[in-house]
């Protein structure tokens, strides 16, 4: 199998959004009627997937979009303090190296996005940038972007940090690469199947080259 692509979701993935996520999250909780989250809480909701934790926050589905639009626009205030998971721009950088096309495919906004790959010297790494509104219709824009791009799934592998990342990938036929370091962790990731499961940025090309095995990889990675 020859992979012309790899997508990658956004927060969580590329940009560490942990602790601006929860600040957000707890600056909405009594304008949006939910309890905020402490520590102990947080480790709790991590153990769902994203629906779950909808339902055990007992919002209202109708309110779900009005919050999802002020995270994104609160988002948007604290972007140009946020910075890339640990080495995440040199393994970039060598994917970028050996051909292959780089696209990003997130629910938030295409504009927070590129705020951020600006102010982190990462916009050069990305052929585009594809935003959508929904929470849970990612495969739909993943979807997309093969037509856009003329790419069958079998060519296109997807990296993100969540169950719902899992799940759209699965909806749209492609290889799933699952990250660590992000929301969901190993535990719960596991329980929904992907393809690959890594603990570090680095271990993305060990994974990439196992699926990809037209491209040659170097063996020493930079330190």
């Amino acid at each position: 199998m020859a992979i012309k692509a790899v997508l990658f979701d956004f927060d969580g993935t590329i940009a560490d959004t942990h602790d601006a996520f929860f600040a957000i999250i707890n600056r909405l909780a009594d304008e949006f009627g939910y309890p905020a989250v402490d520590q102990v809480e947080l480790a709790r909701l991590k153990q769902l997937s994203s629906a779950e934790i909808i339902k055990y926050s007992q919002v209202s589905p109708f309110k779900i979009p009005f919050i999802l639009k002020r995270f994104k626009k609160e988002l948007g205030k604290e972007i140009k303090d946020l910075k890339p998971y640990g080495d995440v721009k040199e393994v970039l950088a060598l994917l970028k190296q050996k051909g292959y096309v780089l696209g990003i495919v997130t629910s938030n906004l295409g504009d927070n996005v590129r705020i951020f790959l600006r102010n982190n010297d990462l916009e050069q790494m990305f052929d585009f940038v594809k935003a959508g509104t929904t929470l849970f219709g990612k495969n739909r824009i993943i979807n997309r972007v093969l037509k856009e791009h003329n790419f069958r799934a079998d060519e296109v592998i997807y990296v993100g940090d969540e169950t719902r990342d899992i799940s759209a990938a699965k909806k749209s036929r492609l290889t799933m690469i699952s990250v660590a370091w992000g929301f969901s962790p190993p535990a719960i990731l596991q329980e929904y199947e992907p393809d690959f499961l890594v603990h570090q940025p680095k271990e993305l090309l060990t994974a990439i080259a196992a699926l990809d095995n037209h491209r040659w990889y170097p063996v020493n990675y930079p330190r």
